[in-house]
């Protein structure tokens, strides 16, 4: 008889957090303490794609706006170098053209930073399940 495997015996996401502010980082982390395990933050685009591979994170959670490499750039680096892990994009932009554009570069989760504490945990555990997640805008 084989065992299986359901959603509540899987291990939690494992999730690399991207973004240039250290604020955010830690409220991001402190959200996603109950249900997932940060495995690493980073702070701009170079140091994320090499955390990704080294991490291999299951769920990457990315800002769009950042000094050198913007958030959608990183997602191209991080698709072209095979990272299979799901994009989530965590942005003060609410329009819908940013989150068209994160829907292009290969994004599952769209979380406006407005909405951190009721969503971000919701587009991770989504994204990992291969499910888009968009939080409501405005």
């Amino acid at each position: 008889m084989t065992a299986m495997t359901s959603n509540s015996t899987q291990a939690p996401p494992r999730v690399l957090l991207v973004d240039d502010n250290e604020a955010m980082l830690s409220r991001a982390a402190a959200v996603l303490r109950a249900s997932c395990t940060v495995v690493g933050t980073a702070r701009e685009g170079g140091a994320a794609i090499d955390a990704a591979a080294r991490l291999s994170p299951d769920v990457i959670v990315l800002d769009i706006s950042m000094p050198g490499m913007s958030g959608f750039e990183v997602a191209a680096s991080l698709r072209a170098a095979g990272s299979t892990a799901a994009l989530v994009f965590l942005s003060v932009h609410e329009e819908d053209e940013f989150v068209n554009v994160a829907r292009e570069a290969g994004a599952l989760g769209y979380v406006v930073k407005t909405r951190l504490w009721h969503d971000l945990a919701d587009a991770v555990h989504e994204g990992r399940a291969g499910r888009p997640f968009s939080s409501p805008r405005r």
